[in-house]
C-alpha cells in the first residue's frame, strides 16, 4: 500500500556501427581562465539542523511557475521542494526506496507539465504524477527498468523517460488520468542525458558509451541526426539546449562542446571547466550556461554568443562530488551536494 505524502516545512540552513562523424574532429578544449570569484556560493540543508547525513541527488528541475527547485532524494523516499526567492524547503514523502549493492535507491529524476510534476523511481522503477498545486502524489505508471532522465513534451502532451539498462527511450502520454506507455523507442547504445526541441520537432540525447549526440523526431520518434561529440573514452554526460539561437552544448566530463544545429550538427569550439561535470543547465535570454565540477569542487558561469563560442565569467568553491547544477529564470543557481545533503546557492 503506498502512503500518502506528507508535506513538511524545513528550515532552510546548512551546517550499432558508429555513424561517421559529419564534421571535422572536435576542436581543443579552451582552458577556462577567469579566476574564482569573491562572492562566496552558501549551501541550503535540505534535511535541517538538527537532521544529519547525505541526500542522493541526480537530477534537478526548475519549475517556473511556482518558482520552485525540485530536487529528488534517492535515499530518503522524498523530493525536497526549495522555493527559488526564500530558500525555505518542502518534501513531498512517500516515494518507495530499496536497497541495490549496498546503495538505497529511490526517486531520482524530474520533469514538468502545466499542473503536474512527473517524478522517476530508480527503487520501484516507477513514474508518478505530483500535483504542482497540492504536491500530492497521484497515479503512477511502472516500467520494465528503471527511468532515468524524465523530459515532458508539451506538443504530444508525452514524457520521453531515458532507459540507460535497456538501451532504449520510453514514450509515455500524459493526461489527467495518469500515465501509460505508448511506445518503446529502442536506440543502439546508452542514453544519457536529454534536450527537448520543440521550435525544430526533435528530442536529442547523448550515447555515452559511443561517445554521440542522436536527434529524434519528436513524432515519428526516428533518429534523424547523429553527431560525434569528441568527448573521449568517459562519453558525453548532459545536454543544454538554445533553441531560439539553434545551440546544443554537450558536457563532456570536463567542460562542453557546443554543436550548431542550422549547420547540421557543426561542432564550435568548447571550453574546459574542470574535472566531473554531468548534468549543466542553461538560461537562453542572457545566453548563460552553468556547470558543477565535481572533481575540482567548483560552479562556473559561462557566456556564449550566437556562434556558440564560451566564456567562463567567474568560478565559484562548492565542495567535492557536486556535478549537477539547475538554474531559476533570475539566474541563480542551485548545485547537488549529496555527500552534506545541501544545495549550494548562487547567484542573483
Amino acid at each position: 500500500m503506498r502512503h500518502a505524502p506528507l508535506l513538511v516545512l524545513l528550515v532552510a540552513a546548512c551546517a550499432s556501427e558508429k555513424a561517421q562523424s559529419p564534421f571535422p574532429p572536435a576542436p581543443a578544449l579552451a582552458e577556462a581562465t577567469a579566476q574564482p570569484s569573491a562572492s562566496p556560493a552558501h549551501a541550503v540543508s535540505l534535511l535541517g539542523r538538527a537532521a544529519d547525513g547525505g541526500v542522493s541527488m541526480d537530477y534537478l528541475g526548475y519549475e517556473a511557475t511556482t518558482d520552485t527547485v525540485w530536487a529528488p532524494g534517492g535515499n530518503t523516499g522524498r523530493v525536497f521542494v526549495v522555493d527559488a526567492q526564500s530558500e525555505q524547503v518542502q518534501v513531498v514523502e512517500g516515494f518507495p526506496t530499496r536497497e541495490v549493492k549496498g546503495r538505497v535507491v529511490g526517486p531520482s529524476s524530474v520533469t514538468f507539465a502545466p499542473h503536474a510534476a512527473y517524478v522517476g523511481n530508480r527503487a520501484d522503477a516507477s513514474v508518478c504524477a505530483v500535483d504542482l498545486s497540492t504536491r500530492k502524489r497521484a497515479a503512477c505508471v511502472t516500467l520494465d527498468v528503471p527511468p532515468d532522465g524524465l523530459a515532458y513534451v508539451g506538443a504530444t502532451k508525452e514524457v520521453w523517460a531515458t532507459l540507460p539498462r535497456s538501451k532504449s527511450i520510453a514514450v509515455l502520454a500524459a493526461s489527467v488520468s495518469g500515465l501509460s506507455e505508448k511506445v518503446r523507442v529502442q536506440l543502439d547504445g546508452v542514453p544519457e542525458g536529454y534536450a527537448v526541441d520543440l521550435r525544430r520537432g526533435r528530442f536529442y540525447t547523448n550515447l555515452e558509451d559511443k561517445d554521440e549526440t542522436l536527434a529524434l523526431d519528436l513524432t515519428t520518434r526516428a533518429v534523424v541526426a547523429r553527431w560525434k561529440t569528441g568527448c573521449g573514452g568517459k562519453g558525453p554526460r548532459g545536454l543544454a539546449l538554445d533553441a531560439e539561437s539553434g545551440l546544443l552544448f554537450v558536457a563532456c566530463t570536463d567542460g562542453f562542446v557546443g554543436l550548431l544545429l542550422e549547420r547540421n550538427g557543426f561542432q564550435v569550439a568548447g571550453l574546459v571547466t574542470g574535472a566531473g561535470v554531468d548534468n549543466p543547465d542553461i538560461l537562453p535570454g542572457p545566453k548563460r550556461l552553468f556547470a558543477a565540477s565535481g572533481g575540482t569542487g567548483m560552479l562556473s558561469f559561462v557566456a556564449y554568443d550566437d556562434q556558440g563560442r564560451l566564456r567562463l565569467l567567474r568560478r565559484l568553491a562548492t565542495a567535492p562530488g557536486v556535478r549537477v547544477v539547475v538554474a531559476d529564470k533570475r539566474g541563480k543557481a542551485f548545485a547537488a551536494d549529496s555527500a552534506a545533503g545541501c544545495l549550494w546557492v548562487a547567484g542573483p
